[in-house]
């Protein structure tokens, strides 16, 4: 296997879900298939180009973390962005919402909170005007001071408190202020337990379509949504940027069957013409198969997720067939794929090598779910 530099350590992972014995075995009998269409001559493969994408920037923020890397830089911001550039990734991803005021913003939580009056006071995000929205955190202007910011784990508040912070930022601002070395992932953010009435959704992808047709230039673009009527509207409103369906894979359960599972990912793709699926990385593992069927599909296929973060994940992965990976610890995994990859003509591979590479790989990340 090839020599990577720790990104985080097995023992370091927790509260991953865990995977029976039947799991584990459907591992390992995937261990002996690679995808197909990949095939070079004389029983040998190609493995393409493998995508790394910077997750809310630099990284996502885990406030209550003691890995000081997960609250290094405020996630979502130019500043972070920016960061992030400074590594070989292809893309950032990003969430964006539209305020009362028609303007997309970047910013993750379905709601922002602050402390006022000793009170803890928190707003849906896209209740406020833009102006009410960059009143929270720190300020475009030298002494001005801005309405705390706080965030909720689980019913737990905690400060937003990161090493190197910044003011929150427009969709139009990421555009003319990133270096346009990186590409945009946009996910389309919306309320996971809402329902949406469809002229909504149609106003607020339409408003962001504006933004990004007045903007974007050559800086490739792809959107994600785990909003499944998000994505289908936004591949028929528009035909130039790729839309993904994101899904967590089943790790969680909604009262919309389309967002319960990798399988039902799939059908919504295909049906919809979408051009891929971004799914939780625990999602491939625990249902393998569906690795080739994506790919057999002419889907393309990303994930996200915790277990992006472990370089050995990471790689068994990149054999798998799956075609990026969005991660938080953008170093460590940008110097762990460039020792899997020679180049954007892509790596010449025996088959057999890479199936007993595959196989011990798929054991470790066994022991990385069951943790």
């Amino acid at each position: 296997m090839a020599a990577v530099k720790a990104a985080i350590h097995i023992s370091d992972v927790s509260h991953l879900d865990q995977v029976n014995d039947a799991t584990a075995a459907s591992l390992s009998v995937y261990a002996t298939r690679l995808p197909t269409g990949l095939d070079g001559h004389n029983g040998r493969k190609i493995i393409p180009k493998f995508m790394v994408v910077g997750h809310r920037g630099h990284g996502m923020n885990i406030l209550q973390s003691t890995d000081k890397r997960m609250k290094a830089y405020k996630e979502n911001s130019i500043l972070s962005f920016n960061h992030a550039a400074n590594y070989p990734l292809d893309f950032i991803e990003f969430d964006v919402q539209v305020t009362k005021d028609d303007t997309p913003i970047i910013f993750h939580d379905n709601f922002i909170l602050s402390e006022e009056n000793g009170n803890i006071v928190e707003k849906r995000v896209t209740d406020l005007t833009l102006d009410e929205f960059f009143s929270y955190g720190p300020q475009r202007e030298t002494g001005q001071v801005g309405k705390s910011l706080l965030r909720d784990y689980d019913g737990t508040i905690v400060g937003w408190n990161v090493e190197i912070d910044d003011h929150s930022c427009t969709l139009e601002e990421a555009f003319q202020k990133v270096n346009p070395c990186l590409g945009f992932n946009i996910e389309l953010k919306f309320d996971d337990y809402v329902v949406y009435e469809q002229e909504y959704l149609v106003h607020v992808l339409q408003v962001i379509l504006k933004v990004v047709h007045e903007n974007a230039q050559e800086r490739p673009v792809i959107f994600s949504s785990f909003q499944p009527d998000a994505a289908l509207l936004m591949k028929k409103l528009q035909d130039k940027y790729p839309v993904y369906f994101l899904t967590n894979g089943g790790t969680e359960i909604f009262d919309d069957e389309r967002m319960n599972s990798l399988d039902e990912a799939k059908k919504l793709a295909i049906s919809g013409g979408l051009d891929g699926v971004v799914s939780e990385a625990n999602g491939i593992f625990k249902n393998p198969i569906v690795v080739r069927e994506i790919k057999e599909s002419n889907l393309s296929l990303l994930t996200y997720g915790k277990l992006n973060n472990v370089p050995e994940a990471v790689h068994a992965q990149y054999l798998m067939g799956v075609e990026g990976v969005i991660v938080d610890l953008v170093q460590e995994i940008t110097s762990a794929v460039a020792c899997l990859k020679t180049g954007d003509e892509g790596v010449e591979v025996t088959e057999n090598t890479d199936k007993i590479e595959l196989s011990s790989l798929l054991n470790l990340v066994s022991q990385v779910m069951q943790h």
